[in-house]
């Protein structure tokens, strides 16, 4: 045992558990809703939607215009877990989990870099990734699991650089992700790459094969737990499906590329990296070069997949960077350890410095709890706008904004569209955007006479809008920054007269 292995050595605690610390008091502080869209709105009202009914939807439960289509909740856990966070301590406790899993996951890579690098540069890559993952930072499943895919990625990688199969203990962790999120897909496709990345290293011909037979094995064994989900095989082609629709990624805003016009994270990850590769302090496997490389077209491709480039790269690039700055600084990088998850820069926290920090997390999750203000952003909840409708005493059909779907999901009202746009399909995604942007002709009015609306909830800043405002069967009821509502004139006629009653002696009287 030597000094960093031994218990007196060890701090009480360590620079990654203070600093996931400071990061969680910040991101609590900081006044900042991390619910930007109103997916949270249809997640939690899945979520008790399941624990009702005892069951996984298997069918659209939301809309009047895909009633008939299958639908099946993949990240069914996901909604559970966030019906029954948010029950208890309401929209900011849901805040406060995400902001945990944020924390959580920075500090297990701040640890997993400094065991291979020095303070400094572990510190530099671990804030530039990080800052590259809060671009996409929700109260989403999606980060939900980010410290399960970290922990994955970092317990794969370590497996690898030390030359042996993967622990079996992650196979429960992989069946919990396959039914938190369906990046679970891409989770097995890292560990055939990791796969591959530690047998290329290994020279002798048994010691590969040993390899070979161990991540074989573990391979055999993930294809087997991906299967325990209620979709079965289905959550796997999820993803490939998604994939293949290009209308849906073309219109919605995470889908597409970035705007690099306006600065991304992204791009300083990038010169990080370049600058580090060509200084000559950065040369991997080809495995990981094309892993890595892999993760970039994907993030220029899909702008929420940056996140996914902070997440997983630091892993794939700390130990090259650090056997990099060794060799530039004229030492032996296997002489020293540098680079081989030995702690080269500082020691863990003992077990008692981890309980402390959790207990000090809890305690200032409740005395934070009071200040915190977290909810759905205004901007996709229009709580004033449905109430004038509602006023109005008409019924109908909605044609709504995809963002405003979560909410009236969450209102308990059918609509037309909202953030399943996987399950809408290409079609009726460009059917949505035609009809909302005016790009063909009578596209609008061709919708509303299919689906038959009587009323309209959409963003006052679109084309529809404007037409509505000029069709004489229509009548602008309300307008805000928010949404604006048009409600057919014939259900407005009809809810006023059932808002008037002759009265006994022959009079007109208002209900």
């Amino acid at each position: 045992m030597n000094a960093l292995e031994s218990p007196t050595a060890r701090p009480l605690f360590s620079l990654p558990l203070i600093v996931a610390l400071l990061l969680f008091a910040v991101l609590t502080l900081a006044k900042t809703s991390v619910m930007p869209d109103g997916d949270p709105y249809w997640h939690v009202t899945t979520g008790r939607w399941i624990l009702e009914h005892g069951t996984v939807p298997v069918r659209d439960i939301y809309s009047h215009s895909a009633s008939s289509y299958a639908w099946s909740a993949h990240e069914w856990l996901s909604e559970i877990l966030m019906y029954g966070v948010q029950q208890l301590g309401g929209w900011q406790a849901l805040q406060l989990l995400a902001c945990g899993a944020f924390a959580l996951t920075a500090g297990y890579m701040l640890r997993f870099l400094m065991q291979r690098m020095a303070v400094a540069p572990a510190l530099t890559l671990g804030v530039i990734c990080l800052a590259v993952m809060s671009m996409h930072f929700m109260a989403r499943p999606h980060a939900f699991v980010w410290p399960i895919t970290a922990l994955w990625v970092g317990t794969l990688v370590n497996a690898g650089e030390q030359r042996r199969g993967p622990p079996l203990w992650l196979l429960p962790l992989l069946i919990l992700w396959c039914n938190l999120h369906a990046s679970f897909t891409l989770g097995l496709g890292f560990a055939g790459a990791l796969a591959l990345d530690a047998i290329w290293t290994v020279r002798r011909s048994t010691e590969r094969t040993a390899l070979i037979r161990q991540w074989t094995v573990f391979l055999g064994l993930a294809s087997l737990c991906i299967l325990v989900n209620p979709r079965g095989i289905h959550a796997i082609t999820y993803a490939l499906e998604v994939m293949r629709m290009s209308d849906t990624l073309d219109i919605v805003g995470e889908w597409r590329s970035a705007d690099f016009h306006q600065f991304q994270f992204l791009l300083l990850w990038l010169a990080y990296v370049m600058v580090t590769a060509f200084t000559g302090r950065l040369v991997m496997s080809p495995i990981r070069i094309i892993f890595v490389c892999g993760l970039l077209y994907l993030a220029l491709k899909h702008a929420r997949y940056h996140a996914l480039v902070g997440l997983v790269s630091p892993f794939l690039l700390a130990r090259p960077m650090a056997e990099g700055a060794a060799r530039a600084s004229g030492a032996d990088p296997r002489e020293s350890g540098i680079g081989m998850g030995t702690s080269s820069a500082l020691p863990p926290a003992r077990p008692l410095g981890l309980l402390i920090g959790v207990l000090a997390a809890i305690a200032l999750a409740f005395g934070l709890y009071p200040r915190l203000q977290a909810a759905p952003s205004p901007f996709v909840t229009p709580a004033n706008a449905l109430r004038a409708f509602i006023a109005t005493g008409a019924d109908g059909r909605v044609f709504n904004t995809y963002v405003f779907g979560g909410y009236l999901i969450s209102r308990g009202i059918p609509v037309y569209i909202d953030g399943r746009g996987d399950m809408y399909g290409d079609k009726m995604m460009k059917e949505m955007a035609d009809a909302n942007d005016l790009r063909t002709p009578h596209a609008l009015e061709n919708l509303l006479a299919k689906y038959q609306i009587g009323w309209t909830l959409l963003q006052p800043k679109t084309s529809a809008v404007e037409l509505l405002d000029h069709l004489p069967q229509w009548e602008r009821i309300y307008g805000d920054t928010i949404a604006v509502v048009h409600v057919r004139r014939d259900l407005l006629a009809a809810a006023r007269a059932k808002q008037r009653v002759p009265s006994p002696g022959g009079a007109t009287i208002s209900r």
